[in-house]
């Protein structure tokens, strides 16, 4: 008994030795294809890098000259104050393969409007109060964030808090721009964190039995989509949601871009749009009022800002406008704040500008800059230069315009359309014309 008993557990001992080799075995060969799956995407992320240093090097050129390629670092509504044409923007996409590219941004469609309804920096309101060309039903204060001076009204999370710029009764056809920022996200940051647009016929803190909404989703821990609905005499009849992925954009001080002409609605997050709906405006529908709304952010940890509101009326084809009266005058050709960067956004308008000249070979034209009173008269005058050859450079090396055709000039601070005593004034001051020769 002894015997048959010692051989049973000697058998066991084997038998578990046996299964402890075999699984170690499946675990060592699972790890080594992990390891070989990790060694594909080093090398994949690698060459994309290797692959976009080029284009990258080029579309730097042009945004950002003398950067070189390299990148500085923005805090939040980095813009400064002086001779900056709007809101700021995250230079660089969304993507998987990373950095900007040229394509993304010549084929941006996005175009302003060119007679200016609204706009708001916040410039003539003090920190820790609630901006003077706003309403809300919850109350907010303008606040800084890290070390730029740009102000930002802070948007309280909750149902129907909404926040109200004193926006004019709007045109069958407009743009809205703006930023936002966020801080405090995290991977527990909730689906229902989101930002939401709504152009609305009630001018109070209700929906509207006309309106057309948007939500901008703020979720770390999934990729929420964008969400776009309407309401036509108080019945819904559009509810989507297009696919995105915009856990990193949102941490990145996004530019919102929407364009309404008549019933259709576009929205643009940076460079990439995202919603084109034909007919989301109710025909005929009178839209008195903006509304801006947050909602699902963890109170006291998470907070989302705005900054740089602006509205404007038009945002159709400058090209027809061009070709008909041989000169057109925009300020939706935006820089970074005293220099003569080029900000992405603008290439919507210079890819229009491309268009007429390839259309019309026989149109030379003739760029010129204008910028606000801030700065010294000298230094603004070779400003307005230096975005007017920032303009040209643009057209010829993104759009391969012969240089031939393109002189510049520029203007300064001397040519005025608005007062300087005002951010809305100094907004439709920095401009940029084009004059057929």
């Amino acid at each position: 008994m002894k015997t048959s008993f010692r051989s049973k557990m000697l058998f066991c001992s084997i038998l578990a030795f046996a299964l402890g080799i075999s699984s170690n075995a499946q675990f060592f060969k699972k790890l080594a294809k992990k390891a070989e799956k990790a060694a594909e995407r080093t090398v994949e992320r690698r060459v994309e890098h290797e692959t976009s240093k080029k284009t990258d090097q080029a579309l730097d050129s042009i945004l950002e000259p003398g950067s070189k390629g390299k990148q500085n670092p923005k805090a939040p509504g980095n813009t400064g104050g002086q001779n900056t044409s709007g809101g700021t923007t995250n230079s660089e996409t969304s993507s998987a393969t990373g950095p900007k590219t040229i394509q993304v941004y010549s084929k941006f469609d996005y175009v302003p409007g060119d007679k200016q309804l609204f706009y708001d920096d916040f410039g003539n309101d003090f920190i820790g109060d609630f901006p003077s060309k706003w309403n809300t039903n919850a109350g907010g204060e303008l606040v800084t964030l890290g070390d730029s001076p740009q102000k930002w009204l802070e948007l309280k999370s909750g149902f129907n808090i909404y926040y109200i710029p004193d926006v004019p009764r709007l045109p069958e056809e407009y743009t809205i721009e703006f930023d936002l920022a966020a801080v405090g996200l995290d991977n527990q940051t909730s689906s229902q964190a989101k930002v939401a647009i709504t152009l609305s016929n009630d001018d109070k803190f209700n929906p509207g039995s006309n309106n057309a909404y948007a939500e901008i989703p703020f979720c770390q821990y999934a990729a929420i989509g964008v969400t776009v609905q309407n309401n036509i005499n108080g019945k819904r009849e559009i509810r989507s949601t297009v696919k995105a992925d915009l856990r990193n954009v949102v941490l990145e001080n996004p530019h919102i871009s929407i364009a309404v002409n008549k019933q259709r609605f576009r929205l643009w997050v940076n460079e990439v749009k995202y919603i084109d709906v034909p007919r989301l405006v109710a025909s005929g529908a009178v839209i008195h009022t903006v509304k801006f709304l947050a909602n699902g952010f963890k109170d006291g940890k998470e907070k989302v800002f705005i900054s740089n509101l602006k509205v404007a009326e038009g945002g159709v084809d400058l090209r027809r406008k061009l070709i008909s009266e041989g000169k057109i005058s925009t300020n939706a050709i935006l820089f970074d704040s005293g220099s003569a960067n080029l900000q992405p956004q603008s290439m919507g308008v210079i890819r229009q500008i491309s268009q007429v000249m390839m259309q019309e070979s026989s149109i030379n034209l003739k760029i010129v800059g204008h910028t606000d009173a801030d700065g010294s008269d000298v230094a603004n005058m070779q400003l307005s230069k230096d975005r007017a050859a920032a303009v040209k450079n643009a057209l010829v090396d993104i759009y391969n315009i012969d240089s031939n055709r393109l002189t510049v000039d520029g203007k300064g601070e001397s040519e005025p359309v608005s007062d300087n005593n005002s951010p809305e004034g100094k907004s439709q001051n920095r401009r940029v014309e084009f004059i057929k020769q």
